[in-house]
């Protein structure tokens, strides 16, 4: 779908709702066939092309870190493009601080958290946008109708691994407020940090005030 929705300042116009319709028709994992023994990825409709955008840094990220300790790194924070990873915990024997930035004021945060052996991960609306007619275009795409995500600017997630962090926080996106947070209280020793598009901050059941240092 970002093959007609463009946010690198080369869209001049809105697709057409054909042009949509069509892009969504491409969307799904049945479109995908693969040959486990031929270790083949087959495409099934013209057009199609499987993106990483969602897990990409992630998965890096979880990589990098199984390196480095598998070559003796006792302790270490991966920043792979603001997908982080940590294990242990800092020389002086505290836990690694994550600051969460504010979505629309990069140079200043509303949350200061403690995290340990864990990933935190943030999708948002104010690194990739287009505007049109005074209307703001998130560059995360609701791929149930061809059309960018509304409503919130900023989701952070917290779990086990960046990869995993990295889907959830695209999928909480597009999923909203009130049911992303209702899926991620669900599952156990994730958390997340929902900003909507009025500035209002939302936690998970597991971010309590003793955890949150808030700026």
């Amino acid at each position: 779908m970002d093959r007609i929705w463009k946010f690198d300042g080369s869209m001049t116009k809105i697709p057409s709702e054909e042009e949509i319709k069509n892009s969504v028709i491409k969307v799904g994992y049945k479109n995908i066939i693969l040959n486990k023994k031929e270790q083949t990825v087959f495409l099934k409709l013209k057009g199609m092309k499987i993106g990483f955008g969602a897990i990409g840094k992630g998965y890096a990220a979880d990589k990098a870190k199984v390196l480095l300790k598998e070559e003796g790194v006792v302790a270490g924070i991966i920043n792979a493009s603001g997908d982080l990873n940590s294990w242990d915990k800092q020389p002086n024997g505290e836990d690694w601080n994550v600051a969460i930035k504010k979505p629309l004021n990069k140079n200043k945060v509303f949350a200061l958290l403690p995290i340990y052996e864990k990933a935190i991960v943030t999708s948002g609306n104010y690194e990739k946008r287009v505007t049109f007619n005074g209307k703001t275009y998130s560059h995360i795409i609701d791929p149930r109708n061809g059309y960018p995500s509304s409503g919130l600017v900023s989701v952070s997630v917290f779990a086990s691994s960046a990869e995993l962090a990295d889907a959830l926080a695209t999928s909480i996106f597009v999923m909203g407020k009130d049911v992303g947070l209702d899926f991620i209280n669900q599952l156990k020793s994730i958390d997340c940090i929902i900003v909507d598009a009025n500035g209002k901050i939302y936690y998970s059941e597991g971010v309590t005030s003793e955890n949150n240092k808030t700026k």
